[in-house]
């Protein structure tokens, strides 16, 4: 039940035109969804066309870390200006088994006539978006890495003994920004409902020329 501060908020948004799409997640937990959608092409500004997104089922972990650390420009004995070194994202990828499409559309691998998946050493690995989703206490969490590269995975087993161990595929990923800049996109509790379900639809493509302000109830009770 909505406290009597949500309440007038939700009110407040209404009147303005903004209605909260979702409420606000507290925790978040899981991996489920994963998506890939290959970049078919680049225009001359550097702007990417998507395929359709296409399922790699069988998510198990995922862990990216962030590449590039904040400097500090020093001047008049204090710190003058900031600089952002966002060089996109490294980190893996543990899935149950890697796809024959994936395989075949990212990793470069061949499905000769007789229908047996060839690995060469001048395969071209294909550039990709990867869409995803982490659970939360209220809603979903989906992600939208816009430009990254994998890896081959590593090939091993083990002989069964009293019981089976299942062996998964770790894919390497590095995630880098678009020529806009573009890195990652993520819905939350403000995202409209129409694009939150959607999300796998199509790639996601934000305009950033124009951008809303954050709302909350504090906010508003604030300023009204």
């Amino acid at each position: 039940m909505l406290s009597k501060d949500e309440r007038y908020a939700d009110i407040r948004f209404k009147e303005a035109g903004l209605i909260m799409a979702m409420e606000k997640n507290r925790v978040k937990f899981g991996l489920n969804k994963v998506h890939w959608a290959k970049i078919l092409s680049f225009d001359d500004e550097g702007i990417p066309t998507f395929a359709t997104p296409v399922r790699l089922p069988g998510a198990v972990s995922l862990s990216i870390d962030a590449e590039g650390e904040a400097e500090n420009f020093y001047a008049d004995d204090g710190v003058y200006y900031v600089i952002n070194n966002n060089s996109g994202y490294t980190g893996d990828l543990e899935i149950a088994m890697v796809t024959l499409e994936f395989a075949t559309e990212i990793l470069g691998e061949i499905l000769d006539n007789k229908g047996v998946l060839v690995e060469t050493n001048t395969a071209e690995l294909q550039q990709f978006a990867l869409l995803f989703e982490f659970s939360g206490d209220k809603n979903k969490i989906r992600h939208c890495l816009y430009c990254c590269s994998a890896s081959r995975p590593a090939t091993e087993g083990q002989t069964v003994e009293d019981s089976k161990e299942v062996k998964t595929e770790t894919l390497s990923l590095t995630s880098t920004a678009l020529a806009s800049g573009l890195v990652k996109s993520r819905s939350c509790e403000q995202t409209d409902k129409a694009t939150y379900d959607n999300w796998y639809k199509s790639v996601y493509m934000p305009d950033l020329s124009q951008t809303a302000s954050v709302q909350s109830a504090k906010s508003s009770k604030t300023t009204a």
